[in-house]
Parts: structure tokens; C-alpha cells; sequence
């Protein structure tokens, strides 16, 4: 499953250097399912002029933007609103305000519609999923993968009823 496909391309951007660990481990995942990626640092907040470059950098290539912010994420909403590509927020989960930093990923203004997935393997998947709406070598990694987790449960299933 380790194929890259050259079309299927996303766009890692992370609101601070800490935020590394969880956009690697999305990174590690979308590599399973043949897709490439690209990180960048820029925060919504601090450089809001570097995350519009990444963007435009980006335009005609990326399949999709994955953002990761904790704390107050304005920059899942800030580049969900200035490109029509699908804009999937990751937010670490943290600090000393702990879940009550999601609220800033939810509570988006209207017309700007991010989607949230928590955990970078199932970033990972959702990113997969969209771009296998076109694209017919990620879609069928993405169906391995279903049969691969569907088998580990039945496995479970016949291991726990064979004792």
C-alpha cells in the first residue's frame, strides 16, 4: 500500500512547530493509502500573510488542506474560507484548557465549513476518502484498508469465542 499516487496530494499546515508529532503521524497515515503531502508552519494568528502564500502555492495541485491548531483555531477557518478545496481541521486536544479548545474548531462562522476529525489516522482516512471520490487507486486503498479493519474485528470475534 505504499505506492504514491501523483495526484493525490495534500497539504499539511500546522498552527505551531509543537503541533509536529500529530501532522507527522497524519503524514505516516496518508502514505498508506498512496497519498503524498507537504507541511508548513504558519499560524492564522501570528503570519496570517504566509498561510494566504500557502495557499496560492498550493491552487492548482493539492487535493485537499489538512490544518492542525490547538488553542484558539482561527486557522482551519481562515484557510477553509480562502480556497474551494475541502479543508479537514485536526486539532491537537490539550494544554491547560483541554477539550474546551474544540469549541474553536466547531464554532465556525457561516459559510465556512471545515470538517473535524480528531485522531491523525482517521485524518488520515477522511483525506483519503475525499480524494477517492476521484480517484480510483486511492479509493481502493481506502477499501483494503475497511476489509483489513473489518477482518481484525471478525479475527477478534472467532479468537474470543474459540477459548
Amino acid at each position: 500500500m505504499n505506492a504514491e499516487n501523483k495526484n493525490a496530494y495534500a497539504v499539511i499546515i500546522m498552527g505551531s512547530g509543537s503541533d509536529k508529532p500529530h501532522c507527522e503521524k497524519i503524514s505516516e497515515n496518508l502514505k498508506e493509502f498512496g497519498i503524498r503531502c507537504i507541511m508548513h508552519v504558519a499560524s492564522a494568528h501570528k503570519v496570517p500573510g504566509r498561510v494566504f502564500e500557502i495557499i496560492e502555492e498550493n491552487r492548482q495541485k493539492a487535493s485537499l488542506y489538512i490544518t492542525v491548531a490547538g488553542r484558539s483555531n482561527a486557522l482551519s477557518g481562515v484557510v477553509e474560507a480562502s480556497t474551494e478545496k475541502p479543508v479537514i481541521a485536526s486539532p491537537v486536544i490539550g494544554g491547560s484548557w483541554g477539550w474546551a479548545d474544540i469549541f474553536s474548531t466547531l464554532r465556525m462562522p457561516s459559510g465556512v465549513a471545515p470538517l473535524t476529525v480528531l485522531s491523525p489516522d482517521n485524518t488520515a482516512l477522511a483525506a483519503a476518502k475525499v480524494i477517492g471520490i476521484e480517484n480510483a487507486q486511492v479509493r481502493e486503498k481506502v477499501q483494503e484498508y475497511q476489509q483489513k479493519k473489518k477482518n481484525e474485528v471478525l479475527e477478534s470475534d472467532r479468537t474470543i469465542n474459540s477459548e
